[in-house]
């Protein structure tokens, strides 16, 4: 079926957003079309101000309207406790369990050679300054339990072990190939607890 252009743009920008195929872009386009004019204006404002407002904290690398950000600025965070995600999103399902309360460190990916992503494509080296100057005692590694993780976290963890500090991981009751985002918070808190030094 051929859509009148501007449905099919609006179709075709859907499909452009992750995990959105064509039928659920379909739909979310008519969902547009019967929405209040002022709502879609509404959401098209928050898109765009989101756009041009957020950006990444210097310290932590986690998104953010301001610099450091809120984690990162706390004073009643530990900060001698650094957790290493891969993502944002992983950092933000960490925080939904309101248990951890030290800082973060989001690396921006993780090591995968076969999509040509190498150590010096994610922020290893700033994690290592941060080790070095701040009295961190103890890193976790809360990576994804894949291939690439857990490549991630033999290197990291050789990486840290000379500075004579803590190196742990969570504990996988979360299942191998699993995307921290999508695990609930009790089994992300158990996790968390029962870290295992490496």
């Amino acid at each position: 079926m051929e859509y009148t252009r501007p449905l099919a743009r609006l179709i075709e920008y859907f499909q452009k957003l992750p995990s959105i195929g064509p039928k659920t872009a379909q739909r979310l386009a008519l969902h547009i079309l019967k929405t209040d004019k002022s709502e879609v204006e509404n959401f098209a404002q928050a898109m765009i101000e989101a756009k041009s407002t957020i950006k990444y904290c210097s310290i932590c690398f986690n998104i953010s309207s301001v610099d450091p950000c809120e984690i990162c600025s706390s004073t009643s965070r530990t900060k001698e406790l650094v957790c290493v995600v891969a993502e944002a999103k992983d950092l933000i399902a960490i925080e939904k369990t309101n248990e951890y309360q030290g800082l973060y460190h989001v690396l921006g990916g993780l090591i995968s050679p076969i999509d040509g992503i190498g150590p010096e494509d994610i922020k290893v080296k700033e994690l290592l300054e941060r080790v070095h100057k701040d009295d961190i005692k103890e890193v976790i590694l809360a990576l994804n339990p894949s291939v690439e993780g857990e490549a991630t976290s033999l290197y990291l963890s050789k990486l840290l072990k000379p500075f004579g500090i803590k190196v742990s991981r969570i504990a996988y009751g979360i299942p191998l190939g699993s995307e921290l985002e999508y695990t609930d918070e009790l089994t992300l808190i158990r996790a968390l607890e029962t870290r295992l030094e490496m």
